[in-house]
């Protein structure tokens, strides 16, 4: 009898591990089978603590203190948690632990804008490789990051980690970002889908846009980054799309997302817990982050009432466990903790002086020599912005601010300048301490800028060789940005440009300013005060060192503008329709109960169309400060010898690029086409491919060559949805900027060529 129990037993214990499969690459839908109800349900809802920082849920990882959230494991079946933290400037978590006397800082890189001034593919790769590394050897799974979201106004309080106000341009650098990161083996998140372009009411707003303008502008950049280079994962964002919530959109999330751009990795929701929890898993929603337990809760009803199916829920929990068999946790990776640092700084470095943009060079005041003796203005050469505030942050180990660079790269300071500004930070934050006030990481507080008396402005032109203003602007998630004393200077920011302009250049001495801004501000009132402006952006915790060697001439600055530099605010025909001056905080001023709709923060109609950025201010000749694609540098660059040649799918183009300058630099060369009259209303000229040469010495040349194909030169049509490339003559553009075309040619396209898609995201009549 008892070798009868023990062969049952067996038996017993035989069967268990039948049904019990572990999680391995080739049998996903055995354990599929194999998983309960509410584990499916649990794969579902990541699993991280949440807690609430001013208003706005940050997730903790308990596996990698800081990270913003995991996936839960289930170990009956060999399923592992994942973690996943936010970018995407570089990895964000915790930099100490309790008990633990080593520390986890991360490099801090240069924020979106910077890295697609850059217009090189190469340069931002390169960046997100040693980005990646980061992630991999952190214990991190996936970076929630790039952000790609359209530069549609200025003062969008996030647009520091966007890319541009160009979807092609936007598209193509974060398949580039992509591309890098993924290439250590961990994931990205490419966000936020769709139509984030404000931070005021972000979570409930309703973005109403027309089902052009969200094809060809809002949705391409995203098309782009799927088709050519796999993200593994993308996050659905907080607000409405045509009244609907993003993260429930069959339609955006399954029907063009999966049916008709072929993406094959899983959809996150952004940090939060709207209560339709079923309806975003039936559209297609994979994730809820960072996870609670009532969404659980919902999926199981949901499936029990038959408001979602059990194929449908099985979908979503394939997606959930083929994207877990991709991750270092599943495969059992034993991260370091010790990525190098010290080279990623120095990649971060390279990085942000190849982006810089210089806007202007007066009688070639730069480069100085180095050796100068520097009056440092602006509060921004000590208290300065080395990326924005919220999920975008990093904890780095240091910033590097103008003070530091300055002195780094030779030049002597006015001390009594220095010591002054010292000062006022000392004062600034001692002031802090004795009233309590404290400033989190959502939020950081940027100081005011001090007046400088004219008259010691006089005393610092006579005893030093330049003037180098450096003005800062701070710029984060949560809040959008104001018109005034943001966009706008302020009225001590100007009244000092003017003193020193006019004290300086009294003396024959030279006005440079830096703008260490994370968006847009207005130029054009005080441009032709100074002798040069140099654009760095928020470019991570080396950039200040970045600026010097521009400074200097030790890097000859090559980048360009991904956006455009209105003359006044209020000539970007998005500003009609944005919350420009709502007051700093999304939560600000809101009543909970019932009331009236509030035109730009509980709706956003976008009635510019497809009129964003270049496309109207070129096509309905609106003067700019300055264009789209612009950026100086230190030599000059001829083009010759624009060649088009038709191919089976559209075109290849060619140009030759002549250094005609006397140092070396690289040239960016920006593709635009010019579409056939009739049809649909196009705009004057559009970015169809870029590149970018290599270092080209003095009379050095080098041919690049751009292709662009047929499917490129379509727009959207609504009446039939679908995409339409009118047959006919295209003037083929090479240009130095959207405004300054070198020299063309013509293709022609012999037949008409039309894509159709589904018609789905129409906004209500």
């Amino acid at each position: 009898m008892k070798r009868i129990l023990l062969t049952l037993a067996a038996l017993g214990m035989a069967f268990v591990a039948v049904a019990q499969p572990q999680l391995r690459e080739d049998n996903i839908d055995e354990v599929l089978k194999a998983m309960t109800l509410q584990e499916k349900a649990t794969l579902l809802v990541g699993g991280a603590r949440a807690a609430i920082v001013n208003g706005v849920t940050s997730g903790v990882s308990a596996n990698v203190p800081g990270a913003a959230g995991n996936t839960r494991a289930i170990e009956r079946l060999g399923i592992p948690m994942t973690v996943l933290a936010d970018g995407p400037a570089g990895l964000r978590i915790q930099p100490t632990r309790q008990g633990d006397p080593r520390t986890y800082y991360c490099t801090g890189f240069p924020v979106g804008t910077l890295l697609a001034s850059s217009w090189d593919l190469d340069l931002v790769q390169e960046v997100t490789t040693a980005m990646g590394n980061e992630v991999l050897e952190y214990g991190v799974d996936v970076l929630l990051a790039p952000g790609m979201n359209i530069h549609r106004n200025p003062l969008c309080g996030r647009n520091f980690e966007y890319f541009s106000e160009d979807p092609l341009l936007s598209g193509k650098m974060a398949a580039a970002y992509v591309k890098g990161i993924q290439s250590n083996g961990v994931g990205t998140s490419i966000k936020h889908y769709a139509a984030n372009n404000q931070e005021t009411n972000r979570n409930e707003d309703d973005a109403i846009i027309s089902q052009r303008a969200l094809r060809e502008i809002y949705l391409k950049n995203f098309e782009i980054a799927v088709k050519e280079a796999d993200p593994w994962t993308v996050m659905s964002s907080y607000n409405k799309l045509n009244g609907d919530y993003t993260q429930q959109s069959e339609g955006l999330l399954t029907t063009v997302l999966r049916d008709e751009w072929g993406f094959k990795g899983i959809v996150m929701t952004d940090w939060g817990n709207k209560a339709g929890t079923v309806k975003s898993a039936k559209a297609g929603n994979d994730l809820m982050e960072p996870g609670n337990q009532n969404e659980i809760e919902r999926i199981i009803a949901g499936v029990e009432d038959g408001t979602i199916s059990q194929e449908e829920l099985d979908r979503n929990v394939r997606n959930m466990l083929t994207y877990i068999v991709r991750t270092p946790h599943f495969k059992g990776y034993k991260f370091s903790n010790k990525p190098d640092l010290k080279a990623h700084a120095a990649v971060a470095r390279k990085a942000a002086g190849e982006a810089i943009v210089l806007l202007r060079n007066e009688k070639d005041a730069l480069p100085l020599k180095g050796d100068e003796k520097v009056a440092l203005y602006g509060i921004s050469s000590i208290d300065f912005v080395a990326g924005g505030t919220g999920s975008g942050d990093v904890n780095k180990a240091y910033v590097v601010n103008m003070e530091e660079a300055m002195r780094n790269a030779g030049f002597t300071l006015d001390k009594g300048l220095t010591d002054f500004y010292s000062a006022y930070q000392a004062y600034d934050k001692a002031q802090n301490a004795l009233s309590g006030t404290t400033f989190s990481w959502f939020m950081r507080r940027k100081l005011a800028e001090v007046a400088i008396p004219a008259a010691a402005i006089g005393n610092e032109a006579k005893a030093n060789d330049v003037a180098v203003i450096v003005l800062g602007r701070n710029a984060g998630e949560g809040a959008d940005r104001k018109m005034m004393d943001d966009f706008e200077l302020t009225a001590i920011e100007r009244e000092l440009l003017q003193n020193v302009s006019a004290s300086f250049h009294a003396a024959g001495k030279k006005v440079v300013v830096v703008l260490n801004v994370g968006g847009v501000i207005e130029t054009n009132s005080w441009k032709n005060l100074v002798d040069a402006i140099v654009l760095p952006w928020s470019p991570g915790q080396e950039g200040a060192n970045a600026v010097a060697d521009v400074l200097t001439g030790k890097v000859n600055p090559s980048g360009k503008l991904p956006m455009t530099f209105p003359v006044n605010f209020m000539d970007h025909p998005s500003s009609a329709n944005f919350p420009y001056n709502y007051q700093q905080s999304a939560m600000r001023g809101f009543s909970w109960g019932p009331r009236q709709p509030q035109k730009d923060v509980d709706y956003t109609k976008y009635e510019e169309g497809i009129w964003v950025g270049y496309r109207h201010f070129v096509t309905r000749d609106v003067a700019v400060s300055y264009p789209f694609g612009f950026g100086l540098g230190y030599t000059t660059f001829a083009y010759s010898k624009p060649t088009v040649k038709a191919g089976t799918d559209g075109f290849e183009a060619t140009v030759t690029v002549k250094n005609t300058g006397s140092v070396a630099g690289k040239e960016v060369v920006e593709l635009y086409v010019s579409a056939p009259a009739g049809g649909l209303e196009k705009p004057t000229r559009e970015l169809k491919a870029f590149g970018k040469t290599k270092e080209l010495q003095p009379g050095e040349s080098q041919t690049l060559v751009l292709k662009v194909s047929a499917y490129q030169l379509a727009s959207f049509n609504e009446a039939t949805s679908a995409w339409e490339a009118a047959a006919g003559k295209y003037d083929v553009q090479f240009g130095a900027s959207v405004d300054d075309i070198r020299c063309s040619a013509p293709f022609t396209l012999k037949k008409a060529q039309s894509w159709p898609v589904h018609n789905v995201l129409a906004p209500a009549e």
